[in-house]
């Protein structure tokens, strides 16, 4: 009967969370003449129909906005995990003076609001020449408080004898870095390569901050344009957002097993 129970409350949790994706689903699949806002709510699509896909995906530069997304993330996350680790690094192995006080100081800023530094990041952004580039969106993102804090803590817990026989072999820093420190925090690298992931799949404010050039924009920028374009009609930005959730939910599948296995070692830190 316990068992059971958990069993019940699990599924109950699940449907709160899947809920809304479900609504989603429907809402892009339902035919003109179904409507999509009724009570109770009529999920299943009769029949289903893929015409709000083939006009979010014609009705603007869909594929295009794909493409820049997919061009930020493929440059952004692996640059964002690699510098993240390049400073994490020093503050959780080496030994300097005013090394607590800048981890403080790289802390602190995880309290202020990201609306915070918008104003800043442009005016630098502007000063150098790079606003309405992919530069300008890219560079800003590649430094995170959260990220330097979470490998830091990882790389703190390795244990010290690996480090000390890397260097009784001769390995020097940056070699006991890239051989000994990244393999040993694989976990952790993939749980912030997908949460850097999600972040810039979905990044909204700064890219409409800096971006001008509608060709530039990214897939949340452009669904916001959809939604322009296509008025009230929720059937198309239903399928718009369908299609922009897909490469969310495939990156997940394929690090799902590095994202238990942090979790993992993260219960039993």
């Amino acid at each position: 009967m316990r068992r059971a129970g958990n069993y019940i409350l699990l599924t109950a949790i699940a449907l709160v969370f899947v809920g809304p994706f479900l609504l989603l689903l429907s809402a892009g699949l339902k035919p003109s003449s179904q409507a999509v806002f009724s009570f109770p709510p009529d999920i299943i699509p009769r029949p289903p129909v893929l015409d709000w896909v083939k006009e979010a995906w014609t009705v603007i530069p869909y594929p295009r906005y794909l493409l820049n997304s997919v061009i930020y993330v493929a440059v952004m996350v692996p640059l964002y995990v690699l510098v993240s680790a390049l400073c994490a690094y020093p503050l959780a192995r080496t030994s300097f003076r005013g090394r607590n006080l800048i981890f403080m100081a790289i802390l602190s800023t995880m309290f202020l609001p990201g609306e915070v530094m918008l104003i800043p990041r442009f005016l630098v952004v502007s000063q150098l020449g790079l606003a309405d580039t992919f530069a300008g969106v890219i560079l800003p993102g590649l430094l995170s408080a959260f990220g330097i804090f979470l490998l830091r803590q990882t790389f703190a817990n390795v244990p010290r004898e690996i480090v000390d026989a890397a260097r009784t072999d001769g390995c020097h820093e940056l070699r006991i870095f890239w051989h000994v420190m990244l393999p040993a925090s694989r976990p952790t690298l993939a749980i912030l390569a997908i949460l850097g992931f999600v972040s810039v799949w979905n990044s909204f404010i700064w890219p409409l901050v800096v971006l001008k050039d509608s060709a530039k924009f990214p897939i949340a920028l452009g669904i916001a344009y959809l939604s322009g374009v296509t008025g009230t009609d929720v059937r198309s930005l239903a399928a718009g957002t369908i299609i922009s959730i897909v490469p969310v939910v495939v990156v997940f599948m394929l690090m799902q097993r590095h994202v238990l296995e942090g979790m993992r070692g993260a219960v039993k830190g």
